[in-house]
């Protein structure tokens, strides 16, 4: 006689809120966790960047030398470095111990949407409205980037690096999948300005937030569409999207305060989380837990599968 085998067990959702930190820097323009999930950066409309502890909600440390807001943060492999990008133009390396600019890198001619290290931290890669993607050497006493990437026929809204590949979505509505050790490109057509673009862990597909209010999966290798996920509000706002840790699910930003999560096979909801009452600016999730971040005005909130006490 066998056994029923087990059933599988369903992936537990960030639905229960574990806290919410005021981060005192006027509105959050994006809320990122770092490599391994136990920090949480915020980037401020005051200029400052602020390192979180991700477990307990306090502050760590404030990075102050944008002129202007902080558009986006990265957090290099090892949690010695950080970079930011601001509308100032500039993309900033920083030393997370000392707080101090490693480096200050100009270049971009407008500001300077979103940034990202390569693996190793050797490479900060930032996509401006000036539409160039420009890659800077984290070493090299020179201040130039080691290339610059013109394709996009409109500013460059979002980037994502995995290993040898360069992923950007531009104003152009076109998703571009640079193959960095071949010098090859891949371009996707999306017909709607790009928000947000993300690679699957397994690497094969791509995700996509446009501004026809449409998250869409792409097979990477075929551009074939694997997935259309609506019912969010996005019309107006450079909002984010991403994956689950698993690839189980596909989560949103919206502009009328939740947070949209819909299965990945079956392209159904599976939860609307009510944030609030504003825009969902930006999300992040867990590296390899349950764990969400979101952002709306002046706080970010902290969202887990289990109900911990505030």
């Amino acid at each position: 006689m066998s056994f029923p085998q087990p059933k599988p067990e369903v992936p537990q959702l960030p639905q229960h809120l574990i806290r919410t930190i005021d981060c005192q820097q006027g509105a959050v323009r994006a809320v990122r966790f770092n490599a391994d999930g136990n920090y949480l950066l915020s980037c401020g409309s005051d200029k400052s960047l602020k390192l979180w502890s991700a477990s307990r909600g306090t502050l760590l440390k404030t990075y102050s030398g944008h002129g202007y807001e902080v558009l986006d943060a990265d957090g290099s492999y090892d949690n010695s470095q950080l970079c930011s990008c601001s509308s100032d133009k500039t993309v900033i390396l920083w030393d997370v111990a000392t707080g101090q600019v490693t480096r200050k890198l100009r270049g971009h001619a407008g500001k300077v949407n979103c940034v990202q290290f390569n693996e190793e931290a050797t490479v900060i890669l930032s996509g401006s409205i000036d539409g160039t993607v420009r890659c800077w050497d984290t070493r090299s006493r020179k201040f130039d980037p080691i290339q610059i990437l013109d394709e996009a026929q409109d500013g460059v809204s979002s980037l994502k690096v995995s290993e040898h590949e360069l992923l950007t979505g531009s104003v152009d509505g076109r998703v571009r999948r640079y193959d960095l050790r071949m010098g090859q490109l891949h371009v996707d057509f999306i017909n709607s300005p790009i928000t947000c673009v993300c690679f699957s862990a397994d690497a094969q597909c791509t995700l996509t937030s446009s501004l026809d209010s449409t998250v869409r999966l792409l097979d990477k290798s075929t551009g074939e569409m694997l997935g259309e996920y609506t019912g969010h509000k996005m019309k107006g706002y450079k909002l984010d999207c991403c994956l689950s840790s698993k690839d189980t699910h596909v989560l949103s930003c919206s502009e009328d305060g939740h947070v949209y999560c819909w299965d990945l096979v079956e392209g159904s909801l599976t939860l609307k989380l009510p944030v609030g009452k504003a825009v969902v600016q930006s999300l992040s999730f867990h590296p390899s837990e349950t764990r969400l971040l979101t952002a709306m005005e002046g706080r970010v909130q902290v969202w887990g599968a289990e109900n911990h006490l505030k």
